[in-house]
């Protein structure tokens, strides 16, 4: 049988890669996303993969897209970008990765918050991540993200995009009108994790007060 150690396999559970480190025969089967060695001499890499966005806050819709992401990659990284120069957000960056957290903390630490400000697959490659998730709600999304998929690909060749479609219960969810509709009274139970919602009811208030 020819050596197949150092090839790389698609894992038939996970669809992860799994490069071979000992002899061994047979079918690269995996355990699943958690697994990072198995009994048949394969080794699993370390998936990693960036959710960018301002998350100004994060929402339900959101949080569908990091859990179903959960089910392919290893960990994913979601972080919050901000310009300091024109950020216009509610919240701070560090206010924002803390609802990130809280929101997460029974992933432990699949899911890392962070605050960044340079170009996102700069930021990607720098935590050896492969991969950038996008979420898409409706055409017009795909525009846009056509584009920035485009230039992070001339800039980072390594670095994929992959998009996800956002669930239907959520298709309608997004930062700027939770925050519209609350500002106004309006009830977001539901939209938001039960975490952010007093933050952000308390947030429209001290606006409106002003």
């Amino acid at each position: 049988m020819p050596n197949q150690i150092g090839k790389i396999y698609i894992c038939t559970q996970c669809g992860a890669q799994v490069i071979v480190t000992k002899g061994g025969a047979g079918t690269i089967n995996c355990c699943g996303p958690r697994c990072s060695r198995r009994s048949d001499g394969g080794r699993r890499m370390n998936l990693i993969a960036v959710y960018p966005g301002s998350f100004d806050p994060i929402t339900n819709g959101h949080v569908d897209i990091v859990r179903r992401s959960l089910q392919v990659f290893d960990q994913v990284i979601v972080a919050v970008a901000f310009n300091a120069q024109k950020d216009s957000a509610w919240f701070t960056p560090e206010e924002r990765t803390d609802m990130i957290r809280d929101t997460f903390r029974g992933e432990g630490k699949r899911v890392v918050a962070e605050a960044f400000s340079t170009l996102t697959v700069d930021y990607a490659a720098s935590k050896g991540a492969g991969v950038i998730i996008r979420g898409l709600r409706a055409v017009a999304d795909f525009e846009y993200e056509f584009q920035m998929t485009m230039m992070n690909r001339h800039l980072r060749p390594q670095v994929e995009t992959i998009f996800m479609m956002t669930g239907e219960s959520h298709f309608y969810t997004s930062s700027r009108l939770v925050k519209e509709v609350v500002s106004l009274g309006g009830n977001v139970g539901g939209l938001i994790p039960d975490a952010v919602l007093p933050r952000l009811v308390e947030r429209a208030a001290r606006f409106r007060s002003r």
